[in-house]
């Protein structure tokens, strides 16, 4: 109960809020008794996301882009909190376009950055990427030990933890960076040539069509499910720990998870629907420019600096999304 008690009443500001990981953070907030502010430019955020809290009075809507200062000074206005998730993701979108993709990710990470500190924000709690750990073979990754990037998007999401540093360190403005590594649930994307690979897998064995595997399918993933993201970040806007604060933190389940074994597992469960699922086989592609071969969180700082305890496993994770999935997108 410590975070709904203080978190109610407080006014936070959720950038990309009408995304996949903002609206269900926005979600939670409202039903806490928060009041929020979304900023989204709808570039890949989706009103349906966000169509369920327009009639909330504690909820609302500033359409407009990071990349613009005053936008930003004006959402920012009158805040107590700022969760920043509005970003480019995507590997293969910053090698296809790396201009737009440091434009948002550094350019507009800074607005919001100096808006916040301007507007005298308590706390600004942002999503960094597990792509920060480039070309480090060490795993599970530990926070403090990163390697050299490996595309224009992880130097994009470095950049912002330099920056927050800095930021501390120049203004003594307070920052809670959160690895985020795979996140996957209820209201990520299925579509699109950027599409996350949990629901893109989906939406083609609902389509009885074969997955595309980049690879031989050994390349490996800490996916980690919605419901444990949305923990961290209030546990990150409320914890009291000062020693917590101007840190990152990996924010994951801690499960290495092959995609030949995700794609069992994804057969598995949807097959509970559709019994002709069992049978789809993948088929494989070349690799991605740019990908991280393997991908392991420790989540011992997130743990014992902040409290975090993720409450579902990987398919347990699966197992709810797959409902929301089933019920959503066939």
């Amino acid at each position: 109960m410590v975070m709904i008690e203080n978190l109610k009443n407080k006014k936070i500001l959720v950038t990309g809020g009408a995304g996949f990981i903002g609206s269900n953070l926005i979600e939670e907030l409202l039903s806490i008794g928060a009041a929020v502010v979304c900023l989204d430019n709808f570039s890949t955020g989706k009103r349906e996301n966000i169509n369920f809290f327009v009639s909330n009075p504690n909820f609302r809507l500033v359409e407009g882009d990071i990349r613009d200062f005053e936008t930003c000074r004006q959402a920012c206005e009158g805040q107590n909190y700022v969760l920043h998730q509005a970003a480019l993701g995507s590997v293969p979108r910053s090698v296809d376009d790396p201009i737009t993709s440091n434009e948002v990710n550094v350019g507009g990470f800074l607005n919001m950055l100096v808006a916040a500190r301007n507007a005298k924000i308590k706390r600004f709690v942002y999503a960094a990427s597990s792509s920060t750990y480039g070309d480090s073979a060490i795993l599970p990754k530990v926070e403090e030990d990163i390697g050299r990037p490996l595309s224009p998007y992880a130097i994009t999401k470095y950049v912002n933890e330099l920056y927050a540093d800095i930021f501390k360190k120049t203004y003594d403005f307070d920052t809670i960076g959160l690895r985020y590594f795979n996140v996957f649930g209820r209201r990520q994307d299925p579509d699109g040539p950027y599409a996350a690979v949990i629901p893109k897998f989906v939406r083609l064995l609902l389509k009885h069509e074969s997955p595309i595997i980049n690879g031989k399918g050994e390349y490996s993933r800490d996916f980690t499910y919605i419901d444990n993201v949305v923990q961290v970040n209030l546990l990150a806007l409320t914890t009291k720990n000062e020693k917590a604060l101007n840190q990152v933190y990996n924010v994951a389940c801690g499960e290495q998870t092959s995609l030949n074994e995700l794609c069992i597992y994804l057969k598995e469960f949807l097959s509970e629907y559709d019994g002709e699922i069992e049978e789809i086989q993948p088929r494989y592609g070349p690799y991605r420019r740019g990908d991280v071969s393997h991908s392991l969180a420790s989540i011992e700082k997130a743990k014992k600096m902040l409290g975090y305890q993720p409450k579902f496993s990987l398919r347990a994770g699966l197992e709810e999304a797959v409902k929301w999935y089933w019920k959503n997108l066939k």
